[in-house]
């Protein structure tokens, strides 16, 4: 007894060093700060529920998203951050004493019970409708059962010509105004419609197609990358793409009667010829069998009969003629000497066709024309050296204006360096050069009679054969009316 007795003044002591050690861990208090954002746009998220367990004080975060929690004694806690419509998310945290623990939650939108809205219904215009002005409203609606889904809404536009897509994004009314249409275009859209939770809700395709094109008398080609392109425009210098940039066309012709655009375009490695109506739509491949072909595609012609039923065309030393609806393909006439057919023209009144001929380089020209069944009626050019081009018979079969380069120049490239308008005369035999005020160093290429054969049309570029081409014209017998009418343009025609 008296041993024990000896001990427990130690064991006392140890006891009461413990207790003092356990009141000391129990006053150590540390802090907490932090802030919460929702997930996928790091924007803040206020009255976002933050608690504990073990169970410390609850707070709430304000405006910016912020939180702290003082006087949280020391230990291991799960915090957790809680907000109607998203998922809770915890944290894992241990207070330490006099220290501040700093945390950021990302939480993430519930979807659970949200639905999608519902598929937009496209309202105005009306599907498929047409003569549409160049600035109107797209309307549409859309309803989502969720009243606090904030709904935005993305339109989809396509040019149907022009293949060009713009896209308006986080549109937040249900109308959106267009300006700056094209006139003569059909346009492809669509809506999509997102609540920012669910997957996006897709409209069906709709369509609408502008009001036409005023009085447009004028057809050219433009290069858009590497591809040529077909425009049309009016006396104003109003211009309309008719063609896409994703196809090569060129070589437009129009046909008042038939009220179409014959055109070359490429066809993998062969160019046919279509047709189409004044404002591009009505697309119809003319060509099958016997591919449009000649030595060079920059100068390759064809020719409408003037009543619109039918087609002449060359095929290297052959001459076909086709029916505009792709049917009846004949050929007409084969070169005697193997030389190929390059240009052709049909008389207005379809007794006389005019034939430019050259060998597989572009030279040793031969200009004439023959009748309908192949026989020879009249030469123009024969046995000179240089390249020749653009011609064009006058409405009474009395003229042909054609461009020749007069310094006999040839080379592989099929340069030119002095070419000029030349009109000859059939009453008379006489070829003589049109003065046409053109500057030295300069090509005239590609002429035409205007329609009413007072002016010329043709295409005026530096004999540098890289710079701007440009479309001129110019009244026969009138000093200084060489007058630029479209940059950029090769091609012209005019009707």
């Amino acid at each position: 007894m008296n041993q024990l007795l000896k001990y427990i003044p130690f064991v006392l002591l140890i006891f009461l060093f413990s207790c003092s050690e356990e009141k000391l861990g129990d006053d150590g208090k540390g802090s907490i700060k932090g802030k919460v954002v929702k997930e996928d746009t790091f924007e803040p998220l206020e009255n976002v529920r933050i608690s504990s367990s073990p169970n410390s004080s609850i707070v709430f975060t304000d405006a910016e998203g912020n939180f702290q929690i003082n006087d949280v004694p020391a230990g291991d806690y799960s915090f957790e951050a809680r907000k109607d419509g998203y998922l809770a998310k915890f944290e894992a945290v241990t207070i330490t004493t006099d220290a501040e623990v700093e945390i950021v939650y990302e939480l993430k939108v519930s979807t659970a019970g949200n639905t999608p809205p519902s598929i937009p219904v496209l309202t105005s215009p009306a599907d498929n409708a047409t003569n549409q002005n160049l600035t109107l409203d797209l309307t549409w609606t859309v309803t989502d059962a969720n009243d606090e889904d904030e709904l935005t809404s993305t339109v989809i536009l396509r040019n149907d010509v022009t293949d060009e897509v713009v896209t308006f994004e986080n549109l937040t009314a249900t109308t959106l105004n267009l300006t700056n249409l094209a006139f003569s275009t059909k346009y492809i859209w669509q809506v999509v419609v997102s609540d920012g939770i669910n997957d996006p809700v897709y409209s069906p395709i709709r369509s609408f197609r502008t009001k036409n094109f005023p009085d447009a008398r004028f057809l050219f080609c433009k290069k858009i990358e590497s591809n040529s392109v077909i425009y049309t425009a009016d006396d104003a210098g109003n211009q309309l793409q008719l063609t896409s940039s994703a196809k090569n066309s060129f070589r437009p012709v129009k046909n008042l009667q038939s009220a179409k655009i014959a055109f070359i375009q490429s066809d993998g490695s062969q160019n046919h010829i279509y047709t189409m109506n004044y404002d591009g739509s009505g697309l119809f491949k003319v060509t099958n069998t016997v591919p449009i072909a000649a030595f060079n595609f920059d100068y390759a012609k064809f020719a409408w009969k003037t009543n619109g039923s039918q087609i002449i065309y060359p095929n290297f030393d052959k001459l076909y003629i086709i029916n505009a609806d792709g049917s009846g393909l004949t050929q007409i006439y084969q070169t005697p000497n193997g030389k190929f057919i390059t240009e052709c023209d049909w008389s207005y009144d379809g007794s006389v066709i005019a034939l430019k001929v050259n060998d597989s380089n572009g030279y040793n020209v031969e200009l004439y024309t023959i009748n309908p069944f192949g026989a020879l009626l009249n030469t123009v050019i024969s046995g000179i050296n240089g390249a020749i081009n653009g011609i064009h018979l006058s409405a009474n079969n009395q003229r042909i204006v054609f461009c020749r380069d007069i310094t006999g120049f040839e080379n592989a490239n099929y340069r030119q360096l002095d070419s000029r308008i030349y009109m000859h005369n059939f009453g008379t035999g006489l070829t003589t050069e049109v003065p046409v005020e053109k500057p030295s160093g300069f090509n005239d290429l590609d002429v035409r009679f205007s329609p009413n054969e007072a002016d010329l049309i043709f295409m005026s570029t530096s004999n540098d054969g890289i710079s701007q081409r440009t479309i001129k014209k110019f009244t026969v017998g009138l000093l200084n009316s060489r007058i630029n009418l479209f940059t950029n343009a090769v091609m012209v025609d005019w009707k």
